[in-house]
């Protein structure tokens, strides 16, 4: 590290903390420096923090950008105090609740200088459930809040994600999706209040903030618009008994045929019904074949699931022996490959799952069922690659019936189920690297024939960085702001008016943020497409 970096680190350091300390009066919180970490100052401390939470290697690299400062607040005036300063020293500041960031924008940065907040300490969940309500911190990650919820009810559940040390900050604000969907909807169906610090330090509320900002962080990244401190949301009712299951199919065993079978199967069969198929390369006589995975869960018993399946999916061949009777909480340790009899205290490990990897993932959504042939092609697709795995999730249910503008996610009715491209690997190799993002980004190519198109959507919680960017110094304009249309569609021009109103400098913004109307009014006049406005 060269001299000058030494001393603009310090020097920014040393502000921070000086702005700090002259807030500590009016926040009634003295700032406790344990809680701010720099790279010259306490760089162990630094390093063990900012690569705590980080899910993708490809983002933990010599290379990588690192924050100049990161601050962990214990309390919400913590969190007032460091936008504030960061604000005051015109530097940017990213938030991270959780690590599972594909593309690493909570905690990587093209800008020189940059902040990482980091909402971990803030990761209380109190569940009520005489009101059937919880309210959530930002920094709590998806298995503590299923654990909360496990130690007061049998019946009650969330609708959220299947990966436990998923934040919930990052996960809600996005959207949030996992095996009740087609049941109950995205995780930002169910959020009733929210707190949040804003761009000028004000701690906001459902009431306070208004109905437009409200909205705005119920799926368009509450990131770009503030930081999240806590959410509130209504529980959903669950049985006592769920029931999961998990069959794999070979080539040989009609996979084929199955998954194109499924496809029509799996959005429109009883709502109480999540069946996610996974394509996955294995290799066998050192040949690459595609195994098809079903994987269930179904809010009800064994024989009420047999019926339906017999009854709509009989090629499938659902047998008794193959249903796991579970509760709901357990069910989410299956669908996270743990022994569903693991201890509950596992959810509240923050680190459980493996980390040491390095992952690209993409995203689409499938309108047109996808014919026969299609299917062959795409399964011989995956074999010339080699190492891509495909995930698809069923829509329908409740996700047709809720408009597309109850919140900023708009894929709702017309899709049949989403997909998602998936590729890992464990060698810290730049070939190898640039071998694997090929193969996906070709894969992704590939697609293109059989996905939505005009745009070509995306969901928001996968962003993707082969899409456009803003510039490294956060300006927007309307070429950059494009991108959106694929995750937002009409959604996005209130998002922008929005982001306008609550943010006009922009101060929360990367590389992929919504950007301000003023941008986008700039370079629209430009290219003359003020009707895209």
């Amino acid at each position: 590290m060269s001299s000058n970096i030494i001393s603009t680190d310090l020097t920014i350091y040393e502000s921070f903390i000086q702005c700090l300390q002259q807030l500590s009066p009016q926040t009634n919180t003295n700032i406790d420096h344990s809680i701010v970490y720099s790279p010259t100052i306490n760089p162990t401390a630094y390093t063990t923090i900012l690569q705590s939470h980080i899910r993708n290697r490809r983002f933990d690299t010599i290379n990588t950008p690192k924050p100049t400062i990161i601050i962990t607040p214990t309390k919400h005036s913590h969190v007032q105090a460091a936008v504030i300063c960061a604000k005051k020293l015109d530097v940017q500041i990213l938030i991270r609740s959780g690590g599972h960031d594909y593309n690493g924008l909570s905690y990587v940065s093209r800008e020189k200088n940059f902040i990482l907040l980091d909402m971990y300490n803030l990761h209380n969940v109190t569940v009520d459930t005489a009101s059937e309500t919880a309210v959530i911190e930002s920094g709590a990650h998806l298995g503590e809040l299923y654990y909360r919820i496990w130690e007061k009810s049998n019946v009650h559940g969330f609708p959220a994600g299947v990966c436990l040390t998923v934040g919930v900050g990052g996960h809600v604000s996005g959207g949030g999706y996992g095996t009740m969907i087609r049941k109950y909807g995205l995780s930002v169906d169910h959020v009733i209040d929210a707190r949040i610090v804003d761009a000028n330090g004000r701690i906001l509320d459902r009431k306070s903030m208004g109905e437009d900002l409200f909205w705005a962080i119920r799926g368009g990244g509450g990131a770009n618009f503030g930081v999240i401190l806590s959410y509130t949301v209504k529980l959903v009712p669950v049985p006592k008994v769920n029931t999961v299951f998990r069959i794999t199919k070979t080539v040989a065993e009609n996979a084929i045929d199955l998954v194109y079978k499924w496809q029509s199967i799996a959005p429109a069969i009883d709502t109480d019904l999540f069946i996610r198929v996974i394509l996955k390369p294995e290799t066998v006589n050192d040949k690459i074949t595609i195994e098809a995975t079903f994987i269930a869960h179904f809010l009800g018993d064994s024989g009420r699931l047999l019926r339906i399946m017999n009854n709509n999916f009989p090629e499938l061949g659902l047998k008794k022996e193959d249903c796991l009777e579970v509760s709901w909480v357990e069910s989410a340790f299956y669908w996270a490959n743990y022994d569903h009899k693991t201890s509950k205290e596992v959810l509240l490990d923050r680190h459980s799952e493996n980390a040491n990897i390095f992952m690209l993932r993409k995203t689409d959504y499938v309108q047109t069922l996808i014919s026969k042939s299609g299917w062959e092609s795409i399964f011989s697709k995956l074999v010339d690659l080699g190492n891509c795995c495909v995930f698809m999730n069923p829509y329908g249910g409740r996700m047709k019936e809720i408009r597309e503008d109850a919140t900023p996610c708009p894929h709702r009715g017309g899709i049949l189920y989403k997909v998602q491209y998936w590729i890992n690997w464990t060698e810290d190799d730049p070939i190898l690297d640039e071998k694997y993002l090929k193969e996906i980004r070709m894969l992704y190519e590939f697609m293109t024939k059989y996905v939505s198109k005009n745009p070509r959507y995306a969901y928001w919680n996968y962003r993707d960085l082969d899409m456009e960017v803003m510039g490294g110094s956060g300006v927007s304009d309307y070429k950059s702001g494009k991108v959106y249309e694929t995750f937002f569609k009409e959604n996005f021009r209130r998002l922008v008016k929005i982001k306008t109103a609550v943010d006009p400098d922009n101060f929360f913004r990367n590389e992929q943020s919504i950007p301000t109307l003023d941008g986008l009014i700039r370079r629209a006049a430009e290219t003359h497409q003020f009707s895209r406005i």
